[in-house]
């Protein structure tokens, strides 16, 4: 704990009459000054740094043809696409999503073995196809589950899955601009649109001065252009280089994005203050910064107010933190009063 300071000198004001024995009765005593206050508070004091960002939908990555046709459909911009859904058609046959982490590299046929099966046949559940086993095989089961599939889709029922008709993405997506137009002749590779995640997040940029503040799963604030405050989270921390312009050497920044658990509405790429917490001090006492008072022999102190008398306490500070300070002193508690300078 900390060592605490000293109880600083009582300083007292006092105005006294005298009446004596055959003098005219003096005037009454003046009333004592009347001196601003403030309470001594017990709270949680959190230290804040602001920093500029915006609000979007994270980084966007490109769509790319899967095997060579003319494009029948494309999405439009700022739509989105969920799981089993077409990404686009080609030759009239869609190219469905599903989510995944691996790419879809190979047929998928009876007899295919492997982690890629098993997160198809993980898709093909989650779509409400029944029937098989999900696990890493490709069974006649299997592809009895994918005729059933591909006939909800309009496809010819083959019972075999080509890598060219379908495409894995985390989870849903957001259509962020078209890249190619609807008859377009295109080959595999062929870039169509590019796509984003479809919640709303903050990104901010840091120089590496304030990489302490990037930690993922940090709790911050984030002000919107009407003033509202709302809660989010890091969830992502990158690094890049920016390469200097003329002279100037590259520099490295840190790129933090931020979720929310209620993301604000209809605030496509606005601009929002982002607050890191730097230090949180917990159930401390304060006071604001302005009742401070400089101590002759050092340091600081208060100036409580009981009543109508004063004392100066001398207080060891902590944390600074939204006009207020975190003090420690002799005999201090919540609700006491401390003077404030007029």
């Amino acid at each position: 704990m900390r060592k605490l300071l000293a109880a600083g000198a009582v300083a007292a004001l006092a105005v006294a009459a005298f009446v004596l024995f055959g003098q005219p009765e003096a005037k009454a005593p003046a009333a004592a000054a009347s001196v601003d206050t403030a309470d001594i508070t017990r709270e949680t004091l959190i230290d804040r740094e602001n920093h500029d960002g915006s609000l979007g939908h994270g980084d966007s990555s490109t769509i790319t043809g899967r095997a060579a046709g003319t494009i029948t459909w494309l999405p439009a911009a700022g739509s989105t696409i969920a799981r089993g859904k077409a990404l686009y058609r080609i030759d009239n046959e869609p190219v469905v999503l599903l989510y995944g982490k691996l790419p879809a590299y190979r047929e998928l046929r009876s007899g295919a073995e492997g982690a890629d099966v098993l997160q198809f046949e993980r898709n093909l559940w989650a779509l409400g196809l029944r029937g098989f086993t999900v696990d890493d095989e490709y069974t006649s089961a299997t592809a009895s589950a994918v005729r059933e599939w591909q006939d909800d889709l309009g496809v010819p029922e083959t019972g075999r899955v080509d890598n060219g008709r379908i495409a894995y993405a985390a989870s849903s997506i957001r259509v962020e601009a078209l890249t190619s137009q609807n008859g377009a002749d295109v080959q595999p590779g062929t870039e169509l649109f590019t796509v984003t995640g479809t919640r709303l997040v903050a990104t901010v940029e840091l120089d590496m001065d304030s990489q302490r503040l990037a930690r993922r799963g940090a709790a911050v604030d984030v002000t919107l252009p009407d003033d509202k405050t709302v809660s989010g989270k890091i969830t992502g921390v990158t690094t890049t280089v920016q390469e200097g312009q003329g002279d100037q050497p590259d520099s490295t920044l840190i790129k933090v994005t931020v979720g929310f658990t209620d993301a604000p509405q209809g605030l496509d790429d606005a601009s929002v203050t982002i607050g890191f917490t730097t230090t949180r001090r917990e159930d401390v006492l304060t006071v604001p910064v302005a009742a401070l008072l400089a101590r002759a022999e050092g340091g600081y102190g208060v100036q409580v107010v009981e009543g109508d008398a004063t004392r100066i306490v001398a207080v060891e500070t902590g944390l600074f933190a939204d006009g207020k300070v975190e003090i420690e002193g002799a005999g201090l508690a919540p609700g006491m009063k401390v003077g404030m300078p007029a």
